[in-house]
């Protein structure tokens, strides 16, 4: 072997791995941006109006003239930094972070689908989501068999702990998939 053929062998793993390292990146700025496009949209979503509240406080349903929600910005901004916190700064501790957030609530939705399909006998589309339940299960465990990660999965939990608990004592609202259109009204 030439020292020209070791050096070309050398950079090859080096040249994936920063192929992976880009790949990785690339991903986390998709996150991101999906994240802070719909992330303070939900929580003000969830604040409701001043008229009719929701589960969380209606301050961060406030918005500018832009229909802003600048609080929900604000706590979003700050829920993002104390993860890269938890994660320092490391790009594959965030992509295990998100991608237990991300296939917790896939499962959840999954689960919510078939029992919806259940409730309305549709047995194949019941069958259909709770197969794809299992699926996501099966992919949730082999990410918190990682180790860190199970800090999102307990984060997770008790954050929709809290939101379940304020959910109850506001009365269990309903609509909230029109107070955009409500909040647009005044």
């Amino acid at each position: 072997m030439t020292p020209h053929d070791i050096a070309h062998a050398a950079a090859g793993p080096g040249w994936l791995y920063g192929a992976f390292q880009l790949t990785s990146s690339l991903l986390l700025l998709a996150a991101a941006s999906s994240s802070f496009q719909a992330g303070p949209g939900l929580l003000k979503a969830l604040a409701g109006t001043f008229e009719r509240p929701g589960v969380l406080p209606p301050v961060l349903g406030r918005a500018n003239s832009h229909h802003t929600p600048y609080w929900s910005v604000v706590v979003h901004l700050a829920a993002a930094a104390l993860i890269i916190v938890a994660a320092a700064g490391q790009e594959q501790k965030l992509v295990l972070f998100y991608a237990v957030a991300v296939f917790v609530s896939f499962l959840v939705g999954l689960v919510a689908m078939a029992r919806f399909a259940r409730r309305e006998n549709k047995t194949a589309l019941a069958w259909v989501n709770g197969l794809a339940a299992v699926a996501v299960a099966f992919t949730l465990v082999v990410n918190l068999l990682r180790g860190r990660p199970t800090l999102t999965l307990a984060a997770t939990v008790l954050i929709a702990a809290g939101l379940y608990v304020r959910w109850t004592r506001a009365g269990r609202p309903t609509g909230i998939e029109d107070v955009e259109a409500r909040a647009e009204a005044t």
